[in-house]
């Protein structure tokens, strides 16, 4: 019963159960860290993901780290 909810709920919400969800772990970062330390777990959280999604899109890594260092010294 326990599992057909939470697939139905998955299913039927999933942007609704993802932004409770993110909500529930950055509340408990700020409590937990402080806003300062807990925004720099965000961030490095994002970063990390934008990265996994470029080398998941096969782009190369080495590719990426050069155009973005190339970019920034124009």
């Amino acid at each position: 019963m326990g599992e057909k909810l939470l697939l139905l709920i998955l299913e039927e919400h999933r942007g609704k159960a993802l932004g409770i969800l993110l909500g529930l772990i950055a509340s408990i970062l700020f409590i937990s860290y402080g806003f300062w330390r807990s925004l720099f777990v965000i961030f490095c959280i994002v970063l990390g993901f934008f990265i996994g999604k470029r080398i998941d899109e096969n782009h190369s890594f080495d590719n990426w780290l050069r155009q973005m260092f190339r970019d920034r010294q124009r």
